[in-house]
This record gives C-alpha cells, structure tokens and sequence, in this order.
C-alpha cells in the first residue's frame, strides 16, 4: 500500500529552525577555519579546524534530524535505529573534517577544492542517506533515482561553496552572508532528498508517526550535536581575533624602530659613520 508521506507536520517551524541551526554551524565553522589560517598560528591550526569541521557536520546533522521531526508517515508508526541515527552524526563530523583539513593545509586551487568538495558533499549526502536508513516502518522506502543523483549533486556544490568560503573569506559580515547561503544549499538538498522518498507499508502501524516517543527520541539525540555548537559558539566569541577584518590578515610584522622604547640598542662598528668618519 502506497502510503502519504508528509515531510511539514508542524507547518514552517521545522524547516526555518532547521535552516537556522544549518547556517549556524556553518558560520560557526566558518569562523573556526578563519581563525586557522592566521599568521603566527600553525600551533593551534589543527585544533581550529578540527572544531571548525565538528561544527559544520554537528549543524548539518542538526538540520536534518530538527527536519525529520516533522516528518510523518500517514496510518503508520516511525521509530529510529539508535547505531545507524549516531553513525551517521559521527560520518558528518569525520567527511567534513576530510574536506577541512585538505583545503586548509593545501589552500583554495581548483583542483584541491574539487578534491574536497566532491569527497565532503558525497559524505553529507551518505549522512543523509544513512539517517533515513535508520527510519523503521511496516513497510520499506524507495527513492526516485533522479531527484537522489539531484540532491547528491546539490550537496557536492553546498561543500565546494562552503569549503571555498572557509578559506577565501575572512571579513565577520562576509562569513555571516556565506553562512546564510550555504545553510540554504544544504537545508535544500535535504528537502530535494526528501522528496525522492516514497513508502509501501505492508500494514497498518496503528499511530501517526509524530508520537511523544518518537519526538523524546529525537530531541535526545540532538542534545549532544546542540551541545556542541553551543561550545563552539562560546570559544568564538571570547576568541578576540574571531571578529578581525581583511586589514588584519597576513600582515608581516612591522620592523621596530631604532627610537622606540625598548627597542634593543645598536652597537657601534668601524663601519657606522657617526662614530668612525
């Protein structure tokens, strides 16, 4: 029996939260990587941009699980497979952190930015794809072939963007408008994966699928992802060097004057004229 699927249960509230949670780990991420590739900071630059990377996949994991609250499935019962809904949270984090790592240890070419976006957009859509896996229903999904190669497409080209932005853009106000826009791409590439999913239920389920248990069980998973960017968001905002602009980036440290104070005295040679004529 081909059963109705409705992916906007609650109206609006789960696609525009869900938006908002994809743009702030994306400026998030965003921020970290800028911070990364500061002068003075191969010490700290793996540490950054592995929080950068854990940022962006907690926040694309977030999106689409705040999404998949609103989806049900008509006359049937919904229920997750704990392992898979987790492994899929950690292949977010993991391709992401592959994608930032590449581009901010190799740079912005076109080649290394095809390498890691292909490899980081084909990971999102596995984590996609691994969390509606996990769905249990009497029944069985299916996929249209199109609209799926549709939105593994729109995932390579949100990773290409982002990945592209977190080393080409440094500006706070030009970080937070390409955070809006990658948020966009990868909300939209949920929904366009949404849209190829098609159910057969062998039976009845007997309840809708927006059941107490079913959201308990989400909002718990998402505690931890939350919990994340939370952390990430208060490293940023007491990091001072997060809010710099371009004049600040990749300037060779000023000479220090002859005259300034505590400047280190020069010494007198055969070859200064003020001394030896």
């Amino acid at each position: 029996m081909e059963a109705t699927v409705n992916d906007f249960n609650y109206g609006a509230v789960t696609p525009v939260v869900a938006y908002l949670m994809a743009c702030l780990g994306a400026a998030l991420g965003l921020r970290c990587t800028t911070r990364s590739l500061r002068r003075g900071n191969e010490s700290r630059k793996a540490g950054w941009l592995a929080l950068g990377a854990t940022a962006i996949g907690s926040g694309i994991w977030t999106m689409h699980f705040i999404a998949m609250i609103g989806f049900s499935i008509e006359d049937a019962t919904l229920t997750y497979d704990t392992s898979r809904t987790l492994l899929s949270l950690l292949v977010a984090i993991v391709v992401v952190g592959i994608g930032v790592f590449i581009v901010g240890y190799r740079g912005a070419t076109p080649v290394t930015l095809g390498v890691a976006g292909v490899t980081t957009g084909l990971g999102v859509a596995a984590m996609h794809y691994l969390g509606m896996s996990a769905i249990h229903v009497p029944g069985h999904l299916e996929y249209d072939a199109v609209t799926v190669a549709l939105s593994v497409l729109i995932a390579v080209g949100a990773a290409t963007a982002a990945l592209w932005a977190a080393v080409s853009i440094h500006g706070l106000g030009a970080s937070l408008g390409a955070s809006l826009v990658m948020g966009l791409a990868v909300t939209g590439m949920h929904y366009t994966g949404m849209a190829a999913v098609g159910v057969h239920l062998d039976g009845t389920g007997g309840t809708s699928s927006s059941s107490t248990d079913l959201m308990m069980f989400l909002l718990a998973m998402l505690a931890g992802p939350v919990s994340v960017l939370v952390l990430a968001a208060v490293i940023v905002l007491f990091d001072p060097e997060m809010v710099l602009g371009d004049g600040e980036w990749n300037q060779p440290a000023a000479p220090a004057s002859p005259h300034a104070p505590g400047a280190p005295a020069q010494r007198a040679t055969h070859a200064d004229p003020r001394v030896w004529p």
